[in-house]
């Protein structure tokens, strides 16, 4: 079964407090009722393709915490609960591990250094940890362990400088291909798989989810998605004006896994 075959996933809804999320650019401030059509949108997307989706409450004193990807790591039949790197966000994790319990028969926790689940990415095989301002390197070693213990690899790798997260630059789009910024396909870290580059100035598009037999990535990259259905894939484009302002990208806003 292809690892991006997911039938389940775990959200959370925006609180009103999201207009205060972290921004690494000043976009302006997010509409609130905007951002709530984007996250609904979001959720149909998920549901259209067939996938059981669990809308968890929002947490008015977490303006992030709609970005349930940083706080775990979900595997069949594992999850791990990590240490976010912005401090802000570090209670999101007492709040995600209830539910986490609810699906999983093992919850592991990571104890050491900090990880974001925006760096980590899963490949056949091989989990690449990206090393950031928000996962240090004490973290990504710690991760390395503890996927040990549920019988994975796990790998550290750099993320470019400046970029927010390893997938702000990339994802997986199937199970040999990779969609990276050319500044990150640059580096070598993918090499063995096939790699198709987000256009010039369309960087933001790499950060998308292999959902089934489709695609989900923001609409506010045209080019990247003609080159995407030049290559055969199936595109379902998604509204992120506002959610954008508060570095929001498309795989962080959910939890994604298998139930065989």
């Amino acid at each position: 079964m292809p690892i991006y075959d997911f039938n389940r996933a775990l959200l959370r809804a925006p609180s009103r407090s999201v207009v205060d999320g972290l921004s690494a650019t000043d976009m302006g401030k997010p509409h609130f009722e905007g951002v709530l059509r984007e996250h609904t949108a979001y959720r149909r997307a998920f549901e259209d393709a067939g996938v059981t989706v669990e809308i968890l409450p929002p947490l008015e004193a977490y303006p992030d915490s709609l970005f349930v990807e940083d706080t775990a790591l979900v595997f069949t039949g594992a999850a791990i609960v990590l240490r976010p790197g912005a401090p802000s966000r570090r209670g999101e994790t007492a709040e995600i591990t209830p539910a986490l319990a609810r699906y999983f028969d093992r919850v592991l926790i990571l104890k050491e250094g900090t990880v974001d689940g925006g760096d980590v990415l899963a490949t056949p095989g091989l989990i690449l940890i990206g090393q950031s301002a928000r996962t240090n390197a004490q973290g990504a070693q710690a991760l390395i362990s503890v996927l040990a213990d549920i019988g994975m690899q796990g790998r550290a790798v750099e993320t470019p400088r400046d970029v927010l997260h390893f997938k702000s630059d990339c994802s997986l789009l199937d199970e040999v291909t990779i969609l990276s910024t050319a500044r990150l396909a640059a580096s070598g870290v993918f090499a063995g798989y096939r790699v198709i580059t987000t256009p010039e100035r369309e960087e933001g598009a790499a950060n998308a989810v292999r959902l089934k037999d489709r695609i989900v990535m923001s609409d506010a990259y045209p080019r990247t998605m003609e080159v995407l259905m030049k290559a055969g894939f199936r595109i379902v484009p998604m509204p992120t004006r506002e959610i954008s302002k508060v570095d929001a990208g498309i795989s962080c806003m959910s939890l994604r896994w298998t139930v065989p």
